[in-house]
Order: structure tokens, then sequence, then C-alpha cells
């Protein structure tokens, strides 16, 4: 029987220690996972229960699918224009009247949403992956590395983004989507990128954050699994706010001359065209400015509240 005892498997100090901290990181991970998952079961719950953000969110869903299925709301042709019905007032033939090349103003409406629209995510999409991850190495890191980075989007802070889109996009021959929304991504990152790194400030010191590296967890391990999930809240909301408006930016660009480009339809270029005309065809300016108004009306107000869902203390008071 003393053999049998002798004989049995016995863990050294060394193996003792390294499981119970095994089992330390696995349930700091389990809590840390519990906590988010908490965070996003509760935002979608107080989401559901938003007027606002279902009246947002269905308004969003018919401009996308007019900008992804126009043929579902229009079966004319955007490019069947007729000089001999030019400038045409609103009629049950031509809803939105004509323009002055006589296309169909209706049907140029609905797929000038396209361009437009891409424009808004495009940009969104770009300045979100900077801001994440010159944020995140600010926020986390801090010392020199947050002083350079900080430094240098003060620099691009310091240039209004519309200025120096006009410069830009000036010396551009050619300008699509492509340009206006590489040109845009430029200038703009910075708001969101000091959004971000203040969110990773608020969190860098954090019990989870500091069990996972006193068990000896990566820089990049920490940042992936505790940091980011944490920290992305107040970001996303901001950057559903800004496809808003950075659909008003190209907008305001083409009608200044500098942004989208003939053969190119787009709201921003019917606003552009219709300038001359204000006030003997008033129809000209009215339709695309009313859906250029509800499209950033329905990103910002869904951004605000994705924000004060994810993020409960940056509810007005």
């Amino acid at each position: 029987m003393s053999e049998n005892k002798d004989s049995r498997y016995r863990p050294d100090k060394g193996e003792t220690l390294l499981s119970a901290g095994e089992a330390t990181e696995a349930a700091t991970s389990a809590r840390t996972k519990d906590a988010e998952a908490s965070l996003w079961v509760d935002a979608w719950r107080s989401l559901r229960r938003n007027p606002w953000f279902v009246f947002s969110a269905i308004l969003l869903l018919i401009l996308l699918a007019m900008a992804i299925f126009p043929q579902l709301f229009t079966n004319t042709d955007p490019r069947e224009c007729l000089l001999s019905r030019s400038r045409q007032t609103p009629s049950a033939e031509h809803w939105f009247g004509t323009d002055i090349q006589g296309c169909d103003y209706y049907t140029r409406v609905i797929h000038g949403a396209r361009n437009s629209i891409a424009i808004g995510f495009l940009v969104s999409a770009g300045v979100l992956a900077i801001a994440i991850v010159l944020g995140l190495l600010a926020g986390y890191f801090r010392s020199w590395v947050d002083a350079v980075i900080s430094r240098f989007t003060d620099m691009i802070f310091a240039i209004p983004y519309i200025l120096a889109a006009l410069v830009f996009l000036n010396v551009i021959e050619d300008r699509g989507v492509a340009e206006v929304s590489t040109v845009l991504i430029v200038f703009t990152w910075p708001t969101m990128a000091r959004l971000m790194r203040g969110s990773v400030l608020s969190v860098v010191n954090s019990e989870y954050v500091m069990a996972a590296r006193a068990l000896g967890a990566g820089h990049v391990t920490i940042m992936r699994r505790h940091i980011l999930p944490n920290s992305l809240g107040p970001v996303i909301g901001y950057a559903t706010v800004f496809v808003g408006i950075i659909i008003g930016a190209e907008a305001t660009l083409t009608f200044l001359g500098v942004g989208l480009q003939l053969p190119s339809i787009s709201w921003g270029l019917q606003l552009q065209d219709a300038q001359p005309y204000l006030q003997q065809f008033p129809h000209l300016i009215v339709f695309p400015l009313i859906f250029v108004g509800i499209t950033v009306f329905a990103f910002m107000t869904l951004g605000d509240a994705i924000r004060d869902a994810i993020d409960p203390k940056s509810k007005k008071k």
C-alpha cells in the first residue's frame, strides 16, 4: 500500500504555480468575455427600446436599398435624356420633374444615392481603421509613442479638412469615388483617433488589464483581447455619425466644383447643376437637398443612439 502511495504522481512546485496561473488567466479571460457579452446584450436591449434608433434604422435600410438596388425604385434609365423636356416641373409622369438635360429627375435622385453613400462608408471605414491603430498604440504605450502620434495628429488636425480637400481635389483631373474618398480620409482621421486614444486611456489601467499583464500576457494579446473590445464603443458610435458628416461634406465639395465629376451621378452634382436655376426651377435643388438632409439625419441619429447605448456615460443629463 505504501508503494502505491509513493508511486503516485506529485506535481512539483513550478508545475503547481503554472497551473494556478493558467487557471487565473482563464478565469480573468472568462470574466472579461462575460462583461463584454453583457455590455453588448444590454446595448442591444436599450437600442430596441429606443424609437429614434428604430426609426433611423428603417430609414437607412430604405436608403441603402436605394443605393444598392435602384431598380427596385425606378425602371427608367437615368441617362435617358431628351432636351425637348428640359426643366419640366413635377408632374404625374415625372414625379420630381426633369433636369437641364431633360432627364427624369426622380430617377437621377434615386441613382445619386449610390455614390454619395459609398463615399460616406469608404471614408468612415478608412478613418476608423487609422483611428483604431494610432489611438490604440498611443493610449496603450503612452510615453514617447503617445507624444509622437499626438503631435502628428495635431499637425493634421490643424488643417481644416474642407480647405485641404478644396486644394488637393482641385489639382486632380479625374475625380471619382476613390479619389474623393482618399483625400477625405487623409484629412479627417484625427478626431476619431483622439476619441480612440481617450477611450483606450480610460480602460488601460483596469483590473482585468493589470491582471493579464501580471500573468505575463504580451502587448498584442492584451490589446487584442482586453483593450480593443472594451474601448470600441464610443468610436463605433462616432463612426456611424461620421458617415453622415462625410455625405454632407461630399455634397458640399461637389457643389463647389471640386468633388465628383460627370458622368458620375450624385446628389452633390445635382445641387451643383441646379445652382443657376434656383429661383426659376427650385425643384432642381429641393429634391436632392431633401435626400442629403434625410440621409445625414438618419446616420447621425443612429450614431447617437448607438453611442448612448454602448457608453451610458455619454448620455446627456
